[in-house]
């Protein structure tokens, strides 16, 4: 069944919601700490242990940037109501790709919280991942959210299994065509397309093998290039068999 586009809206903003109540009051550690010629100010450090004040996209661009802080968990807390809404917008530029933003996430071993703090930030993750594959105006390619979901879940099926229950939606078969453009040279390369902590081979492999099912009838159906249909073709063959095509 095509999903309902005002449902997974209204999934969204609970989600969001949800975050902003759990999550209201975080600070960061009391202990911790920064270069300020690298980082920022103290009185930047500051707000971060003052619970509920926003930051300024700058300032939260560079939190989130950043990767050596000592106690990034509660860091983290201190800034995911802000975080997610920014994510939904479009606005979180991370430094080098989705993929680092989901670092991140797993450096803070957010599933080690509490469970009403885990099941708030999954809520708001199966939310937007939904969101991202059938809202026209999502802000985020879902070719890089996927990056993003799979990186902080560390888990890649449950999201792409997500994706074959939506492609009953003409937007999500149009998130795949793009994103078997964007993702072609590395498979068939045998590289995962994005930076990844995990086993990157079984990674790889399990994203080709999806692709190799659903991606043939999208690609007829939005007109795709000769070229990508024949690439489909050449990923389902071994390895060292694909250049002599």
């Amino acid at each position: 069944m095509t999903p309902d586009r005002t449902e997974v809206s209204d999934l969204l903003e609970k989600a969001l919601a949800g975050v902003a109540a759990t999550f209201q009051g975080m600070t960061a550690h009391r202990q911790e700490s920064n270069c300020e010629c690298h980082w920022g100010s103290a009185e930047e450090l500051a707000l971060l242990k003052t619970p509920d004040v926003p930051l300024d996209e700058d300032l939260l661009r560079r939190t989130y940037w950043t990767t050596d802080w000592r106690y990034p968990g509660p860091l983290l807390r201190r800034i995911l109501p802000q975080l997610t809404r920014s994510l939904v917008a479009g606005r979180v530029m991370p430094m080098a790709g989705m993929d680092s933003l989901g670092y991140f996430f797993t450096t803070a071993r957010w599933q080690e919280w509490p469970v009403g703090q885990r099941s708030a930030l999954r809520e708001f993750l199966n939310a937007w991942w939904l969101h991202i594959l059938v809202e026209p105006d999502a802000k985020v390619p879902a070719h890089e959210a996927l990056a993003f979901v799979a990186e902080t879940t560390t888990t890649l099926s449950p999201w792409l299994a997500v994706w074959t229950e939506s492609l009953v939606d003409a937007v999500a078969r149009r998130r795949l065509a793009t994103a078997v453009d964007e993702w072609m040279d590395d498979l068939l390369g045998d590289r995962l397309p994005w930076s990844t902590w995990q086993k990157e081979d079984t990674w790889d492999a399990a994203l080709s093998l999806w692709v190799i099912r659903h991606a043939p009838a999208v690609l007829r159906e939005h007109n795709a290039s000769s070229d990508l249909s024949d690439h489909i073709g050449l990923l389902s063959l071994p390895y060292a068999d694909r250049w002599d095509r």
